[in-house]
């Protein structure tokens, strides 16, 4: 009997699950199995690919490399059988599962409160994990499938990644409501010689986004201080000298204003992305609907 042949569905998922709790009883509570008919299962996929695939180590199973590798091919075919048995059933007000979304809190306050109504208003079996954007990650997280999409920035995004453009930004140069700054008008001479604060909440730099700007125009911005967190900057401007550049669908705020400078920086593209494997799937296909959607109200 060849290889092909002797693999189904079942191990797949067995496999799929292993990988994910390193554990056969939870493995086999989940599937409505004995532990036994799980370790079974293993044993004939250990046959089947002539390696452990997962060693136990304590009180967990370690995934041997062999393992780690047909788990990204074996997550996008489970995926693909997935889409096919729901092709024509697809409902977003039945549909039970989890997607998980990585976003920065720029994306979690201008974006989610709006769209996580909608989901709950017409998807209320849908469970959804919100984590922080790593830029680092996200390509590897939206391959394995730990991720389903992602809302950030065109430069954090790999070529190998699809995207799709939600909307246009504009950055606002803000200081404190204290701020003497506010009874001029500032050249972009002017604004690069200040103090100036960048939020970067993906690495940890003294970079920013209107850097090539600045340079563009000969000018060096005078970045002294750098934070991960959106929400955070209008407490620490309100405290300091600092001025920074901020995404417009974050204001007004009680503790900073908009200054009054000769140019604006070029606008910018807040996208999706999500990996190929999911870009048919009929749930995938919504969630990014749905966000399309919120963004034309925000």
């Amino acid at each position: 009997m060849s290889g092909i042949q002797r693999l189904d569905i079942k191990q797949l998922r067995v496999l799929d699950a292993l990988l994910v709790e390193r554990n056969l009883s939870r493995v086999a509570e989940q599937m409505g199995l004995t532990q036994q008919a799980i370790s079974e299962q293993l044993r004939k996929l250990r046959d089947l690919f002539a390696d452990p695939l997962l060693l136990r180590q304590g009180n967990t199973m370690v995934p041997t490399p062999l393992a780690l590798e047909l788990g990204k091919r074996i997550r996008s075919i489970l995926d693909n059988v997935e889409g096919l048995l729901t092709l024509h059933e697809f409902s977003p007000g039945s549909y039970q599962g989890v997607l998980t979304i990585s976003a920065t809190d720029y994306a979690i306050d201008a974006l989610l409160p709006l769209f996580l109504k909608k989901v709950r208003q017409e998807a209320p079996l849908l469970k959804i994990i919100v984590t922080d954007f790593e830029s680092d990650d996200v390509g590897p997280l939206l391959t394995s499938g730990e991720l389903d999409v992602a809302l950030t920035f065109p430069p954090f995004i790999p070529d190998y990644i699809q995207s799709e453009r939600l909307f246009d930004e504009q950055h606002i140069c803000i200081a404190s409501i204290d701020s003497p700054l506010h009874h001029q008008t500032l050249a972009l001479a002017d604004i690069a010689a200040l103090p100036q604060l960048v939020i970067s909440p993906s690495k940890a730099n003294l970079k920013g986004s209107h850097d090539d700007w600045f340079a563009q125009q000969g000018l060096q911005r005078n970045i002294v201080m750098s934070i991960p967190s959106f929400k955070a900057a209008p407490d620490v401007l309100y405290t300091t000298d600092m001025i920074a550049f901020y995404p417009s669908r974050l204001l007004p705020h009680p503790k900073v204003k908009p200054l009054n400078i000769a140019i604006k920086p070029p606008k910018f593209d807040v996208i999706v992305a999500w990996h190929e494997r999911t870009a048919q799937s009929r749930i995938h296909q919504w969630l990014r609907e749905k966000l399309k959607e919120v963004c034309g109200e925000v």
